[in-house]
C-alpha cells in the first residue's frame, strides 16, 4: 500500500515530480497545492510573448490541472498554504472561495520557487511600475502596450530578464534604457570580454544602456515619470524591474536548515533537515560540480531535475544528483551567447589560481561561401590542477550544443590538456579541421 505525498507548488519542479510519482509509482496518493490559477508556466518564453516573437501563450504552458487529475492526483489551485506541522505532519491552508484544507501526509515536498526582489525605493507604488515572473504578469505588460502614450521603458536590472525584455519592449517600437549597478550586462553570467560583445549588439538595435549606476528613486504623479540614480534622470513611462529572485522559503518557519541565501539546504536526495520532507526547484540549493561546494543556481533544467529525483526518493527509491553547472544561454537579435561552470572573474574573487584561454575564428571552413560565422570561446580553468571551471561561447551561429561538452567535462573535472587532442569530426558543411574547441585548448598555458 502506498503513501500520501503531498506536493506544494505546481510548476517546473513540482510538476515534474507530480508526473514522475504519477507515472512511476501510481501506487501512491499525491496531492498537490499550488497558489496560482495555471500550471507549468514556461517564464522563459514570456519575453518571447511580448515581444511578439510567438503567436500567443498557448505554447508555454505543458501540463494542466486536468492533466493531473486524469493521472490520480488530486489538486487544489488558488490555495495559500498558511503553515506547516512537521511534527504532525499536517499542512493548513485556505482556497480562494474560503475553503480550508487540513492535510496530513507521509512524505512532503516544498516546489513553492522563487519570488522577485522587489527593492525599498520611494515610488514602487506608483503606476506601470511592474515586475515579471508570472503569466498574469506577462499578460499585464502586453495590456499595457497597448497604451500609446507609454513611449519609453525603462527597465531595471541587465542579467537575462533584462535583456531579454528590452528586445521584447524595442520589438514593440518602444525607446528602452537597460539600467543595472554592473558595469556591464549579464555580468553574473559572463566575463567583461563577453558581455561587452552583447552590449554593443543592443546599443546597435536602439537600447540606452546606464550601466554602472543604482536606482535611488522613482517619481512620477499617479503615474511613473522618472527614473533616477546615483547618476542620472532617465524618462520613463513604465519601469520593469528584473533585479533577480530570491528563494520563497516562509513555510521553513525556523524548522528546515536554510543556505545562507536563504534557500533549503538539501542534500544529493533533494531531502531538507527533517527527514522525509524534501524540497526543490528555486527553493532548494543545488550541488555545484564548477566549485565542488553547495550553491544556489534558479533554472528551470535544475528544477525539473530536482523534482524527478525527490519523487524517487520519498516513493523510496534512491536517486541521487550528480551535481549541476548552470549551463545556461541567451538569444537577443540573432546573437547566441552561451556559458556553464564559472566565470574567470568568479574563480578569481573565491580563490582559484584560476586563468582562461580564447580563441576566436570562423565556425566553417573558410571557403565556405555562404552562412559562416565568427565564434568566440573562453575556456576557464585552474592553473594548478589544470581542472575545466567554465566556458563561454558567443556567435551568430547556433553554437549551444557546444556548451554541453563543457557541462560534462566540468562535472567529470576534465583537465583542460584533456580537450588538446579531443577527437572531433570535420565536414566543411558543420566545422573546422582545427576545431576552435581544441584550439582554444592547446593555447592554454
Amino acid at each position: 500500500m502506498g503513501e500520501t505525498i503531498v506536493v506544494i507548488g505546481a510548476n517546473h519542479a513540482g510538476t515534474a515530480a507530480i508526473n514522475t510519482i504519477l507515472d512511476q509509482f501510481p501506487e501512491n496518493r499525491v496531492i498537490a497545492f499550488d497558489g496560482n490559477s495555471n500550471i507549468s508556466f514556461l517564464g522563459c518564453g514570456m519575453a518571447l510573448w511580448i515581444g511578439k516573437q510567438i503567436s500567443g501563450p498557448e505554447g508555454l504552458f505543458y501540463s494542466s490541472r486536468e492533466a493531473f487529475e486524469e493521472k490520480g492526483a488530486v489538486v487544489h489551485m488558488e490555495t495559500e498554504i498558511s503553515r506547516i506541522d512537521y511534527d504532525k505532519k499536517m499542512v493548513y491552508g485556505r482556497e480562494k472561495d474560503g475553503t480550508i484544507h487540513e492535510q496530513p501526509y507521509d512524505k512532503l515536498i516544498l516546489a513553492t520557487g522563487s519570488l522577485p526582489i522587489r527593492p525599498e525605493l520611494q515610488g514602487m507604488d506608483l503606476e506601470n511600475v511592474q515586475f515579471v515572473k508570472l503569466y498574469q504578469n506577462a499578460r499585464d505588460v502586453i495590456q499595457k502596450l497597448k497604451d500609446p502614450s507609454i513611449r519609453r521603458i525603462a527597465v531595471v536590472g541587465a542579467g537575462y530578464i533584462g535583456v531579454e525584455l528590452a528586445e521584447a519592449f524595442v520589438r514593440n517600437g518602444r525607446e528602452v534604457v537597460l539600467i543595472d549597478c554592473a558595469d556591464t550586462c549579464l555580468a553574473g553570467y559572463y566575463d567583461s570580454e563577453f558581455s561587452y560583445i552583447m552590449g554593443k549588439n543592443l546599443e546597435s538595435h536602439g537600447v540606452e544602456l546606464a550601466l554602472g549606476e543604482t536606482v535611488v528613486k522613482l517619481e512620477g504623479r499617479k503615474r511613473v515619470q522618472t527614473v533616477v540614480t546615483d547618476q542620472a534622470r532617465y524618462q520613463a513611462d513604465m519601469v520593469v524591474f528584473g533585479i533577480g529572485f530570491k528563494p520563497n522559503t516562509g513555510l521553513g518557519q525556523g524548522r528546515l536548515k536554510l543556505f545562507k541565501n536563504g534557500a533549503y539546504l538539501v542534500d544529493r536526495r533533494q531531502e531538507t533537515s527533517i527527514a522525509g520532507v524534501y524540497a526543490i526547484g528555486d527553493c532548494a540549493t543545488v550541488y555545484n560540480n564548477a566549485i565542488q561546494a553547495t550553491d544556489y543556481i534558479a533554472l528551470a533544467t535544475n528544477a525539473v531535475r530536482s523534482g524527478i529525483i525527490a519523487a524517487h526518493n520519498a516513493c523510496g527509491r534512491t536517486l541521487e544528483s550528480v551535481g549541476v553547472q548552470g549551463s545556461n544561454g541567451i538569444s537577443i537579435w540573432g546573437l547566441h551567447m552561451l556559458c556553464t561552470g564559472i566565470s574567470l572573474k568568479r574563480a578569481q574573487k573565491m580563490g582559484y589560481a584560476a586563468a582562461s584561454s580564447d580563441y576566436e575564428d570562423w565556425q566553417k571552413a573558410e571557403f565556405m561561401e555562404n552562412g559562416n560565422n565568427k565564434v568566440k570561446i573562453r575556456i576557464v580553468y585552474d592553473k594548478e590542477t589544470r581542472i575545466i571551471l567554465g566556458a563561454q561561447m558567443c556567435s551568430d551561429y547556433d553554437i549551444s550544443m557546444g556548451i554541453h561538452l563543457f557541462s560534462m567535462a566540468i562535472e567529470e573535472q576534465v583537465t583542460i590538456d584533456k580537450l588538446k587532442l579531443f577527437d572531433l569530426f570535420f565536414l566543411p558543411h558543420f566545422n573546422k579541421p582545427y576545431n576552435y574547441i581544441t584550439m582554444a585548448a592547446l593555447a592554454a598555458r
